[in-house]
């Protein structure tokens, strides 16, 4: 059987811990910097694990991470 494809959209968005959640970046930290805070722009470097609901659509997805 072939491999399956990877959406690469997400391939480059979402890692695997080692507990075989995803870990995923935070949004809002791309441009328009100067207007946001110093706490606000340190606390969005972050990673944080994506929603239990949305693991089984994100592993489907990448199916190789």
């Amino acid at each position: 059987m072939p491999k399956m494809k990877s959406n690469s959209g997400a391939a480059k968005r979402f890692s695997r811990t080692a507990s075989g959640k995803f870990k995923r970046g935070q949004s809002h930290r791309s441009h328009i910097l100067t207007k946001k805070s110093t706490k606000r722009k340190r606390q969005l470097r972050s990673m944080l694990t994506v929603h239990h609901s949305d693991q089984k659509a994100i592993a489907r997805m990448v199916p190789y991470i």
